[in-house]
């Protein structure tokens, strides 16, 4: 069913009964695991020894190789159960109990906590319908009451003494006697048949167990009004590994597009059939499921038309409601054809995300559909490279005729579109706040108000009163307090008027050292950023009334934009527009960190600090993205900022050929710009956004263990490696800012006489390919090594160039810029098709520093 406290995020079980076993699906990057999966096992009643073997392993420990010859991870744990022991319990059924893992002998989690799983059993005959002795999946609101077990291996004293506890009896010979029958009787009738059967493993998924779980009579809106009722703070699942099939916004509400697509006899499913050939569709009702993560589910059954290479094969899909609370639903699908060639090795996900769009400027509502796919291979076999093909290229077909079939009934949204970019800012612009406004809604408080009123209470009492006359130690010009009550009010108003007054500075100083960055607009041509700074929650402060004076300081290509202050407020609201000057390459990370404003700004104290990768995010998900702030303040405080990022492209692809006519005078080699499809493909291997751009390829070693043959990418913001051995993919990118250093070693011995690149990443950087890493230094930093490329001095001098370049501070940049050759003609004499290096006396190289040194000279 599920675990808790276990050490990994990437866990797998393995459950074995005597020489057969099973594996349940895994957990990528989760410390959430619930599995609820049924496994059935055959198990033969002349052997009273066997028992249920659960392993749990660490599929972050295994690489591909390792995954190629099928090879498990790192051992966590595991737990024995006795199968004589299940047939002890009333009905044959062990209720869910939690098991402890007993600790492996050797490897790196000896010495660790293993953690507890929650397992259920049950003994049944092969000829028995009855839902009964089958696993019911507790509720979630119950199952830390489930008795746990004593201890990591069931011995069968345990047992004992736990049925004996339980049933009430104290005689062991009498528990042995009721065992022996009960085995007796679920065995040994049936032994027969039992010999007959094919007795390798039968794993069933989620979808066989309808007939034990109690499904309610509810209707499909009635199921998604309770899921959207309970207060259920799961998010929205990750993309699946495969890729996205479909990224669309469409002008419609995300429920009417839910029950578009999902509702009970849908039409458009039925058009969709009809367009694709599909036959025998069969499709079952959707029930509410009770188990320990409570979800509507439904199976359809159908008959895929006949291709080119596969016939006409059957096709059960598996759907189920993974989140839906009114505005954001996410469906998974489970696939599977086992009529298709090496059909029961693997089986298809997908995974529908309706999430709300962004804003229009007719006020339509909008829905965000973004669908992606992936493949779990239950078997081991050499045939993964072609299946995730064939697979690939299927569902690609598939849903090109399903995003045509759906743009005629729904409009879509260029989301490109200038217009609606101006429309946002434009509201943006009539929400910001005049300073009148900002000094109102600042100075409206009780001690602001009531000195202004004691204030003008003393001026009229002033003005009414006759002067007094001299008295005590009184004299002309010096008028003393004549009572203590008359002290204690000219002491509350003196404190009262220096509140005031530090409350005014405050706000003057705020006032005049803000950031004058709102709605000045980016000067030059080619790629501006703008950033569209909404609102922040739930700020931390450093201040004992829980209120900040929060303002924002934007950085990119090392340049900085800083917003105004809010004074005294955790949730401030900015509604500012923050430009970038243009810049010649696509911007690769953007720097968010919140400030408290307490006088000058080199005074200010972090409140949180974040970090945005682009090319990690679709520019739909730009356009409108919470970010959390990280830091121990900002954590404790769930701290979050409201952004919308827009990257415009002014000139096109000549900015593109701009930046490549400079990266020739820095490698010395011409360039040219790659054809559409080649770049296309390039993005699509990378998963990066449309603006990205291939600059070259090359083949080369990637050294680790033993040399990997792959390629390397280059593009103005990242430097990725791709490998395909046998099938098995390896892929990883890094931004070219996370690089710290380049070395050029030159030939050895173990570099099999070939010059090889030494690429040192910045601590903290690289962490997704760090598997891949040839070593790491004594200060946490990966260092990949890079051998055997075709032309060393080409690759070399190209992967320096676009380093520094996009490395360099502006300053610097503007410096070499009015430093490069005027005559362009110079550069006409570099090769057209290899290109090299020219003289020294023939280019003029850019110069940072020079100096003179005199030197002895003999003829």
């Amino acid at each position: 069913m599920q675990g808790k406290g276990l050490p990994v995020k990437d866990a797998y079980f393995v459950l074995q009964v005597g020489k057969h076993k099973s594996k349940t699906r895994v957990f990528r990057n989760n410390s959430n695991h619930v599995w609820n999966e049924e496994f059935v096992f055959r198990v033969h009643g002349n052997n009273d020894q066997q028992e249920l073997a659960v392993s749990v392993f660490n599929h972050d420990d295994v690489d591909d190789f390792g995954s190629f010859f099928n090879v498990s991870g790192d051992l966590v744990g595991r737990v024995q159960i006795p199968v004589w022991s299940v047939a002890a319990e009333q009905n044959q059924t062990l209720p869910p109990t939690w098991f402890s893992l007993e600790k492996p002998m050797t490897g790196k989690f000896i010495n660790m906590d293993c953690g507890k799983i929650l397992l259920s059993l049950s003994l049944r005959r092969k000829s028995d319908k009855s839902s009964t002795n089958h696993i019911v999946y507790p509720n979630s609101n119950v199952n830390e009451e489930y008795k746990e077990s004593e201890g990591p291996r069931v011995s069968s004293h345990d047992m004992h003494s736990y049925k004996a506890r339980r049933v009430k009896i104290a005689e062991g010979k009498k528990l042995m006697k009721t065992i022996v029958s009960r085995l007796e009787r679920v065995f040994n009738k049936h032994e027969e048949n039992s010999r007959t059967d094919d007795s390798s493993e039968l794993t069933s998924a989620s979808s066989d167990c309808e007939d034990c779980e109690h499904p309610s009579s509810c209707s499909f809106i009635e199921g998604l009004e309770i899921m959207s009722s309970r207060e259920n703070e799961q998010e929205m699942p990750e993309n699946l590994q495969g890729g996205i099939l479909l990224d669309k916004v469409y002008i419609v509400p995300s429920w009417d597009l839910n029950m578009f697509l999902f509702a009970p006899n849908s039409q458009f499913k039925k058009d969709l059939e009809e367009l694709q050939g599909t036959t025998d569709a069969e499709e079952g009702p959707w029930t509410w499921k009770s188990t320990n993560m409570s979800h509507l589910s439904r199976t359809v059954s159908c008959t895929k038309a006949a291709t080119k290479l596969v016939k006409a094969v059957k096709a059960t899909e598996e759907q189920t409601y993974i989140k839906a609370d009114g505005k954001e639903f996410a469906v998974l699908t489970n696939v599977s054809t086992p009529e298709v060639p090496y059909g029961n090795a693997f089986n298809i996900e997908l995974l529908y995300k309706i999430m709300p769009g962004p804003e229009i400027s007719s006020g339509e509502a909008s829905s965000h559909l973004l669908i992606s796919w992936g493949i779990n291979f239950c078997k081991s076999t050499m045939m993964k490279c072609m299946i995730e093909g064939g697979a690939r290229q299927g569902l690609k077909e598939c849903f090109d005729q399903f995003a045509d079939l759906l743009a005629q009934n729904f409009k879509m949204m260029d989301y490109t579109d200038s217009s609606n970019k101006d429309h946002m800012l434009a509201t943006l612009e009539a929400a910001h706040q005049s300073e009148w406004q900002l000094a109102s809604d600042y100075f409206w408080n009780f001690t602001a108000v009531s000195t202004i009123f004691m204030i003008l209470y003393v001026v009229v009492h002033i003005l009414f009163c006759e002067p007094g006359i001299v008295q005590g130690l009184e004299f002309n010009g010096l008028d003393l307090p004549d009572s203590f009550g008359q002290l204690i009010t000219c002491s509350i108003l003196v404190i009262q008027l220096e509140r005031v007054c530090n409350m005014t500075k405050h706000f003057i100083q705020a006032r005049l050292q803000r950031g004058s960055d709102h709605g000045v607009r980016a000067q030059g041509e080619g790629w501006v950023l703008t950033v569209a700074l909404i609102e922040g929650t739930n700020l931390s402060s450093m201040d004992s009334t829980g209120l900040s004076d929060p303002f924002v300081v934007l950085t990119c290509n090392g340049k900085t934009r800083t917003s105004s202050v809010q004074l005294q407020t955790s949730d401030p609201q900015w509604n500012e527009i923050l430009e970038f000057d243009a810049m010649d390459e696509p911007p690769s990370v953007l720097d968010v960190e919140v400030f408290d404003f307490d006088g000058p700004f080199d005074q200010a104290t972090s409140l949180g600090h974040a970090e945005i990768v682009f090319l990690k995010h679709t520019s739909l998900e730009l356009a409108d993205m919470w970010i959390p702030l990280e830091g121990k303040l900002a954590q404790s405080s769930q701290s979050k900022l409201h952004l919308r990022i827009f990257i415009d492209n002014d000139k096109g692809v000549e900015t593109v050929k701009e930046y490549l006519t400079k990266m020739e005078k820095e490698v010395g080699r011409k360039m040219s710009l790659r054809s559409p499809h080649r770049n296309s493909t390039f993005q699509n291997l990378f998963g990066l956004p449309p603006e990205e751009f291939l600059i070259n390829d090359f083949t080369c070693h990637l050294k680790r263990k033993m040399p990997l043959q792959g390629r390397i990418f280059l593009s103005a913001r990242i430097l990725g490696f791709y490998a395909n051995l046998f099938g098995h993919k390896t892929k990883f990118f890094f931004l070219w800012e996370d690089i710290e250093e380049i070395q050029v070693h030159p030939p050895s011995l173990s570099s099999v006489g070939s010059p090889f690149l030494v690429i040192t990443l910045r601590k903290g950087r690289g962490l997704d390919a760090r598997c891949w890493a040839k070593s790491q230094d004594e200060e946490g930093r990966l260092r990949y090594n890079f051998q055997s490329f075709i032309s060393f001095s080409i690759a070399s001098r190209t992967i320096m160039a676009l380093w520094k370049t996009k490395t360099m501070i502006p300053e610097h940049k503007s410096q070499l810029a009015e430093e490069q050759p005027q005559d362009e003609e110079k550069w006409s004499i570099m090769l057209e098709d290899h290109g090299c290096f020219v003289s020294a006396e023939e280019v003029k190289m850019p110069k940072i520093f020079s100096t003179e040194l005199p030197i002895s000279v003999r003829k």
